[in-house]
Order: structure tokens, then sequence, then C-alpha cells
């Protein structure tokens, strides 16, 4: 009983420096407390940036459903740059986290000005682009002419403000790298807490505020997220981080910035393909009505906050990689990848079981239409088939990325999704006329495979020598 307790009190005092963001070296002493230290914050900080899309959505869906429309396509246009700042961040993080290993503060803040440079030069083309031909793009979308002239302003704004999200993608991915995932967890709180503060005042014009409609979630969204960014400088100007930047990093490093691009557009393409795959079965799955649909959407949103956590552990993997090379210790970063991976997997089959026993429950819990909730349990329960294979398939991806060698994760995906997974999910929904059941089995065999392959040649060992 006693053991217990101090067991117990052992993981508080650990939560509480996590969330505290107390420095660590995570190049030496005990991998486990490295890896919950760095999962923690990590952790909440994605579960952050989920809140973004359905705070807005929540909010916005009061107004009209062109208000809504105008929020789903101004967003499929979003998503390039979407993939543009993970793209970087994959970039930054291997760059930073192996500078720290090494012990050269001085060149990882080298890094991260190349990197915020190279994001603001591209962001400003994006931005300009986009202010200019908002109208443009939501008609090619198909949006009719009373969408684009209440959801015009929205799209504007959002295209204009990209250089918050690319920031505050980018600058985050700065701190996991030197070991200070705190405050980028901090940064997505204040982020978050101002977009849920100011979206119903600037949307619906409560108080002294002016009623925006939808464009009023676009302004609170930006200024949300800018308010984060602003935050973020100051840590990183002022010395607070591991990684700083002073007047002396302020020199532009060609040869820097020419590696960072060749990461870069590795980790765009990576994102970009495994995403593209997703829109190509949701038109499949849209074939069989919108009752199918409904029921794999309300899945999707279940499955994606269920595996946040995952993506915590897995980014802490790919600092401790990063970390570790640099300090030349490939054999301790190897070791930090098949421990989080083996924490990742029994966190999943806990998940998987929940979904087994009560999918039911949960699909009732968005939707009382019996078609869709069927539907949807199927996705519950034949996806998770595969999750103790996406646990070890998504650590060991994020290894992969933090080792600077995003080459192979993205020809992974272009093998496994595109040529397999895509294929099959038509032959057995359409063909063989598992409807959209075929569609999850595809999702769940060919995650699976992914994971496998990437098990294999990640025991090959080259990601151990990549230089960047």
């Amino acid at each position: 009983m006693l053991t217990s307790i101090a067991k117990i009190k052992t993981i508080l005092g650990l939560m509480r420096n996590a969330l505290k963001g107390e420095e660590y070296d995570y190049t030496s002493g005990s991998i486990n407390r490295a890896i919950f230290l760095l999962a923690v914050p990590m952790i909440a900080e994605m579960i952050m940036e989920s809140l973004f899309a359905v705070v807005d959505v929540f909010f916005v869906s009061k107004v009209s459903v062109n208000a809504v429309a105008t929020v789903g396509l101004t967003e499929s246009v979003l998503f390039i740059i979407y993939s543009i700042a993970v793209g970087f961040s994959m970039a930054v993080t291997a760059f930073v986290a192996r500078r720290v290993g090494e012990k050269n503060y001085k060149r990882a803040g080298d890094a991260a000005f190349q990197a915020i440079f190279l994001a603001v030069s591209v962001s400003v083309v994006l931005g300009i682009l986009g202010f200019v031909y908002a109208e443009d793009v939501l008609r090619l979308m198909g949006g009719e002419e009373a969408l684009i002239n209440e959801g015009a302003g929205y799209a504007q704004i959002m295209y204009a403000g990209n250089i918050s999200i690319i920031l505050l993608f980018l600058i985050n991915a700065i701190f996991r790298g030197a070991g200070d995932p705190t405050i980028a967890m901090r940064s997505l709180w204040i982020a978050n807490g101002l977009n849920i503060l100011l979206d119903p005042l600037l949307i619906f014009g409560i108080g002294f505020f002016p009623e925006m409609g939808v464009m009023g979630a676009a302004v609170a969204t930006t200024l949300g997220r800018s308010i984060g960014v602003i935050y973020q400088l100051y840590h990183l100007l002022n010395g607070s981080s591991v990684v700083k930047i002073t007047t002396e990093n302020i020199v532009l490093r060609i040869l820097t910035i020419k590696e960072m691009i060749k990461v870069s557009a590795a980790g765009i393409s990576q994102f970009l393909i495994e995403s593209a795959s997703w829109i190509f079965l949701v038109r499949v799955i849209s074939t069989f009505g919108a009752e199918a649909l409904a029921g794999y959407t309300i899945a999707f949103r279940v499955i994606v906050f269920t595996l946040l956590p995952s993506w915590g552990m897995a980014n802490a993997a790919a600092t401790l990689v990063g970390q570790n090379l640099g300090a030349k210790q490939p054999q301790r970063a190897a070791t930090s990848v098949w421990r989080t991976a083996k924490y990742n997997a029994f966190f999943l089959v806990i998940i998987s079981a929940i979904f087994f026993v009560f999918a039911n429950p949960i699909l009732s819990f968005f939707t009382d239409i019996p078609e869709v909730k069927r539907i949807g349990i199927s996705a519950l329960e034949i996806i998770c088939l595969g999750y103790i294979f996406f646990s070890y398939g998504m650590v060991i991806s994020q290894a992969f990325n933090g080792a600077g060698d995003t080459k192979t994760p993205m020809w992974i995906s272009l093998v496994v999704f595109w040529l397999i997974q895509i294929p099959m999910a038509y032959w057995l929904s359409i063909e063989l006329n598992w409807k959209s059941n075929g569609v999850f089995y595809s999702i769940a065999i060919a995650h699976s495979l992914y994971a496998m392959v990437a098990i294999l040649l990640f025991r090959k060992g080259k990601w151990k020598l990549i230089e960047v």
C-alpha cells in the first residue's frame, strides 16, 4: 500500500515538473523519465491545437449554412499551408535537436533563425496571393455567389494571416527540438484561450465588439495565434529557453537554408501523400450515401482524438532521437524509440478495448440515426484492429524525421498509401461490395503494413548516419 502511494506521488511529481518545464538533459539519465517529461506537455499541446477547428465550427454553425461551408472550403486550401508548416517543423526539430545534443547552442540558434526567415518568406508570398485571390479560390472550390459574398472576408483574413499558422507550428518545433515542450504547450494554451474568448464576441457582436459574422471567427483565430507567436518569440529572444536567438544568430546561412529546404520538401511531401490518400477514401465512402459519410466522419473525429496522446509520444521520440544522435549516442536514441513505441502500444491497446466494448454508446453520444451509428460503430471496431501497429508506425515515422531522414517515411507513405491502400479500398468496397467496411479494412491493413515496413527499415540503422 505504502509502495503504491509512493509511486503515485512520484508520478504526480513528474507531472508537475513536466508541466512546469524544468530544464532536463535528455541525453543522459533515465530514458523513462525523459520520455515522460517530453510527452506530457507535447500531448497537451496537440490537444490544444485540435481545439481551433472544433471551436470555430461550433460558433460559426450558429451563423448560417454558408458560414460553415466557407470555413470548410477555406480550410481545404489552408491544408497546403498546414503541409508546409508541418514540413518546416520536421526539418527544424531535426536540426535544433541535433545541435542541442551536441551542446552547440549557438548553432541551434542559427538553425532557428534560418527556419524562421524561410517560413516568413514563404508565408508573406502565400498571404499576398491568398488575400488578392480569396474570392477566386472560393469560386474555384465550388462556392456559390451568395457564399462568396458572405465569406470572402473570412477567407482573406485566414490566408493573409497564414504567417501566424506557420510560425506557431515552426517555433513550437524549435522548442520541442530543444527539449522545451512546455513553452510550446503554453503558447497553444494562450492562442486557444484567446480564440475561445474572442470567437463569440466578434462573431455575434457581444458588448462593445462589432458583429462581424463568420469574418469574426477569422479575426479571433488569427489574433489568438498571433498572440501565441508573440509569446513564443518572447521566450526565444529573451534567453529563457535552451535555444535563443541573439544578434549573433541573425545572419543568413545559405547552405543551412538549402539543407532545410531539402529536408522540409520530403516532410511536406510525406504529409501531403498520406492526407491526400484520405481525401480519396472519403470520396469512395461518399458513393455509399450521406449516412456512410456521416458515420465515417464521426468515427474519424473520435479516432483522431484518441490518437493525439500517441502523437505526443511520437514527437517525444523525435526529440530524443535528434538530441541523442547529436550527443553521439545512437544506441540510446534507438532504445528511446523502442521504449516509447512500447508505451504507445500499451495505451492504444487499452483504447482498442474501449472501442470494442463502448462503440455503441460512443456513437450514440453524437447521433441517434441508426444507419449512421451502425457505420460509425463498424469504423471504430475495424480501424482499431490496426492500433497495435499504428502505435509503432507513428513513433518510428517520427523517429526517422527526428534524425533528419524525412525521405524514408515519405517513400513508405507513397508506396503503402497510394499504391496499396487506395486500390485496396476500391477493390474491397466496390468490386467485392464490402461497401464502407472495405475502406475501413484497407485503413487498418495499410497502416499495419506501414508499421512493419518502417520497423524493418529502422532496424537497418541507416538513419543513424544521417547528417543535418
